[in-house]
């Protein structure tokens, strides 16, 4: 089902960089968009997708966001899990909605309370190819298991998804649940929290256990019957 249209890409090569607006961009399977600085076969975040109505409705400046896609369509509803196709190739899958963090409030004070849900949904690449301004936006349905909005319960997802034996380091953790390094100064306590099993799965970076250091292989793996989708 045709949902919406592309109306504008762009990328971003370094934090430094603004977002700058191309015609078509290139999305590499399990990767993210080439040239963009959140390309990652490790992050949940490969790319934002946000909604051109919440930028006439809050008069915002163009990329004020730093969306890769910019969509005619309200991010907010998006479920987590959904597959979508951009244009003839591309397929993304919707992993959760992007918080409105209080960085935003940089560009416009309170803007990220005024925003709230709408800031956009972060998607990873599933199915590469090249996309383009125009490109049509098709739902293929809920094909892939949904992941939290929460980032507490992201980082308890990745922790279940451990293999025996192995232990994860914090900087690691925290860029497989798609929150920034900065959180890791949160984690023995919310680990705590999550109870004993948890709180030995984790570690800091340059800890001396034994165990094997799992990097997060198969985590964003998607069952047989959505590989083929679309």
């Amino acid at each position: 089902m045709v949902i919406g249209t592309v109306l504008a890409l762009t990328l971003r090569p370094a934090r430094t960089l603004a977002p700058a607006p191309v015609a078509s961009a290139r999305a590499a399977a399990g990767a993210g968009l080439e040239g963009d600085l959140h390309a990652d076969p490790r992050s949940p975040r490969q790319l934002l997708l946000a909604g051109a109505a919440v930028y006439q409705e809050l008069a915002l400046h163009a990329h004020a966001l730093g969306e890769n896609l910019l969509l005619d369509l309200d991010t907010s509803p998006l479920v987590s899990g959904t597959l979508l196709q951009i244009g003839p190739e591309v397929r993304l899958r919707l992993m959760f909605q992007c918080e409105a963090c209080g960085q935003l409030d940089a560009i416009r004070p309170g803007l990220a309370r005024a925003l709230g849900a709408r800031r956009g949904m972060l998607a990873r690449v599933v199915a590469g190819g090249a996309l383009r301004v125009g490109d049509t936006v098709r739902d293929l349905g809920r094909l892939a298991p949904p992941w939290p909005d929460d980032w507490r319960e992201r980082v308890r997802r990745v922790l279940d998804a451990m293999p025996p034996g192995a232990v994860l380091e914090y900087r690691q953790l925290a860029r497989l649940a798609g929150i920034q390094s900065s959180y890791c100064r949160a984690f023995p306590r919310l680990l705590a929290k999550f109870g004993p099993a948890y709180a030995a799965r984790a570690v800091p970076a340059g800890a001396s256990a034994g165990a094997p250091r799992w990097q997060g292989e198969g985590l964003f793996d998607l069952p047989p019957d959505a590989s083929g989708a679309g």
